[in-house]
């Protein structure tokens, strides 16, 4: 083949939406890696929602759209829609591909291997702590063999199959690089899901058919892009909010002139509602020429309980409204389960988003939230490790000073935001919060979705299994048993049993059922207070709290 051939914006289009839909085809078996045991996988979900918003931008774009425009949509829509950690990290490869691209119609060789390389350096610094054996390492190694072989004078389809074979080698390689892999017996799930995506690629430069797009996300819902301030006015396309009913129709009038009247104010604007009933139209659209609306209308019949309202103006005196009641600090937090709604809420919290384990919000929903807190300042509460690399993230995508609070656990956020003081300042509360978290042991209950070894412990498919700061400790065949060991192992760790012990009981438990454990604890550590809580979280039957 020339090693000139080129890749241009359409064909480069394709491959990106071959490539979500092939990881959204076999996303299930990605989560299937996930190296803790738990009923909570969800790289390949994520992976699959962080490409459905990276291929929503790109067929935003005119069918002529070069591969610098694609490549730029690629980027941004990932960014908008990065879960979790692997999302987050996918969203900062595709970003090498925005900047290798950058002012080209076309991808050579050159650029595919110069952006490949720039996704990797983009991805490990986007990590404070990088660990090798992860996506991480396979988007590396696939990098370095890429550059080698273009150097040797490759073309880019000979590139796309090295993508393919140093992948597949750097991905079996990762369980020797990463021992809780070995230990599980599972390759990564982050780098296989990048493999797949690279596979789509591949499948759609060579003319092969994927199962349609559509129809692999057809069930899904559409993706949401809401990062912009929602109050900031910028997004108000059509200013006028028209209102009124059409009465007293002329004789002439039928159900197809209604129809017609329709499609002509979906033209002027949105929003548009025309409801017809018993010789009376009701009309509703918001658009930037009400007078041609009215006039319209006045085809049709007479005009009754007419109200124009302009929309620009309402939200200028909202702004002023929000600017007068602007708050020095807002909080953030992510939350699962109505009783931790509620305990946040009881906390002052501002806005909660909901999300945790397997279902990780995106870095857009992220900033939208932040956006909507009326704070010059937003405190934000990640409450699980794979949703901190969004939150740091999301502070692209807003103008409001962004203070991440590195939580963890829910229990690190609620003890967090019990160390939060409106009269403190911005340095004060971050010290405060961030202190209270090392001081805090989380636990959490749940069951094994698989045979595995994890921690040098065995567990058995449907065992009942205990974390202590999300490393497996205990295992049991009962609930109330595993809580109890988990306690126990907790408060022997602390050293000290002059401590307070909270149970938040989850979906499928009882304040009696969590009182009963509490109760028993009690008679066997005397010094300890024990508090149980509703907290409604699914798949966990209890998070747990020691300090």
């Amino acid at each position: 083949m020339d090693k000139n051939m080129k890749i241009g914006g359409s064909q480069l289009r394709d491959m990106i939406i071959a490539g979500a839909a092939l990881l959204e085809k076999n996303k299930a078996a990605i989560d299937a890696l996930n190296v803790f045991p738990v009923p909570d996988g969800d790289t390949g979900t994520n992976m699959s929602m962080t490409m459905q918003s990276a291929v929503h931008e790109i067929r935003a774009l005119p069918e002529n759209a070069t591969a610098t425009q694609v490549a730029d949509a690629l980027s941004m829509g990932a960014l908008k829609g990065a879960r979790g950690n692997s999302g987050v990290i996918l969203s900062q490869l595709f970003r090498g591909f925005s900047r290798a691209f950058k002012g080209a119609d076309f991808v050579d060789a050159e650029l595919l291997s110069a952006a490949l390389t720039k996704g990797s350096e983009a991805a490990y610094k986007a990590v404070m702590k990088p660990k090798e054996g992860t996506i991480l390492t396979v988007s590396r190694v696939i990098a370095e063999s890429v550059a080698e072989l273009q150097q040797q004078g490759a073309n880019v389809y000979r590139l796309m199959d090295e993508m393919l074979a140093s992948g597949e080698k750097a991905l079996a390689d990762t369980p020797n690089l990463l021992p809780v892999l070995k230990e599980a017996g599972v390759i990564d799930s982050g780098g296989k899901g990048l493999l797949t995506i690279y596979k789509g690629f591949k499948l759609s430069l060579d003319g092969e058919a994927i199962e349609s797009y559509e129809e692999l996300v057809a069930e899904q819902p559409a993706q949401e892009h809401t990062n912009a301030d929602s109050f900031s006015g910028e997004n108000i396309i059509y200013g006028y909010c028209t209102e009124f009913f059409i009465i007293h129709l002329s004789p002439e009038i039928e159900e197809k002139d209604i129809e017609s009247f329709r499609n002509h104010l979906e033209r002027l604007g949105d929003s548009v509602v025309v409801a017809s009933d018993e010789g009376m139209v009701k009309v509703h659209v918001h658009s930037n020429a009400p007078g041609k609306v009215l006039q319209l209308a006045l085809r049709i019949g007479e005009l009754d309980k007419l109200k124009i309202e302009n929309m620009r103006e309402q939200n200028r005196e909202l702004m002023e409204e929000r600017k007068r009641n602007e708050k020095e600090f807002g909080l953030l937090a992510v939350s699962t389960g109505d009783g931790i709604d509620e305990l946040f809420k009881a906390l002052a919290v501002d806005a909660l988003i909901s999300g945790g384990q397997t279902m990780n919000p995106s870095i857009d929903s992220i900033a939208s939230a932040i956006n909507k807190i009326n704070a010059k300042n937003v405190f934000v509460l990640p409450n699980n490790s794979n949703i901190i690399l969004a939150a740091q993230q999301a502070s692209e995508l807003t103008q409001k000073g962004v203070v991440l609070i590195p939580t963890k656990t829910i229990p690190q956020g609620i003890a967090a935001c019990m160390a939060y003081s409106k009269d403190a300042s911005v340095e004060e509360n971050e010290q405060a919060m961030k202190g209270a978290i090392s001081e805090v042991v989380s636990g959490a209950v749940t069951y094994a979705i698989r045979d595995t070894k994890f921690d040098g412990k065995s567990v058995k498919k449907g065992d009942m299994i205990g974390l202590v700061n999300n490393h497996l400790a205990v295992s049991g065949t009962s609930v109330e048993d595993t809580t109890c060991d988990l306690v126990r192992k907790m408060i022997a760790d602390r050293g000290d049993e002059a401590c307070t012990v909270t149970l938040y009981y989850g979906e499928g438990q009882t304040e009696e059922n969590a009182q009963a454990i509490a109760d028993k604890l009690q008679t066997e550590f005397e010094d300890a207070e024990f508090m149980v809580l509703a907290g409604g979280q699914p798949l966990y039957y209890y998070y747990v709290a020691v300090q």
